[in-house]
């Protein structure tokens, strides 16, 4: 399948993706309500078949934190580029997708852990690398580690 007729099927299923161009993958952008339905209807569509979640990470555009979702068809091999974001740093918050795809739990958590974006209704949101009295997101970029010297 072709990224235009992918496309197409998308828009069809969801009409306010906004599609980014010239990407190596298709990419798109859904508001972040829509995040959870739209993901199930990725996996469950049989035209679609989004049935596998190989990455999933956070970008602080100081603005705003945005997740970036990277999905596979393994029955269609073809690839596709979620993202969503949230304007709320203090207290940013994203559905989880573990219910859908189950390799998000610790996609999930590294990007709780780093970013410090929470996501709703993750089975098990603590942190996987840093000790649990840490304070700050260290991938924001308003982060800033008292241990490290300054020159």
């Amino acid at each position: 399948m072709t990224n235009d007729q992918l496309k197409e099927k998308i828009t069809a299923i969801e009409p306010e993706a906004v599609f980014s161009e010239n990407k190596q993958y298709l990419t798109l952008s859904i508001p972040k309500e829509k995040l959870f339905a739209f993901a199930e209807k990725l996996k469950g569509s049989e035209a679609l078949k989004f049935d596998f979640l190989f990455n999933i990470t956070g970008v602080d555009r100081q603005k705003s934190l945005e997740v970036v979702y990277h999905l596979d068809s393994s029955v269609y091999r073809h690839v596709l580029v979620v993202k969503t974001e949230t304007t709320d740093r203090e207290n940013p918050r994203i559905d989880s997708v573990c219910s859908i795809w189950h390799t998000a739990e610790f996609h999930e958590r590294e990007v709780f852990e780093l970013f410090g974006i929470k996501f709703n209704n993750h089975p098990d949101l603590r942190r996987l690398l840093l000790e649990d009295d840490h304070v700050g997101y260290p991938f924001r970029k308003d982060y800033v580690d008292d241990n490290i010297v300054q020159r």
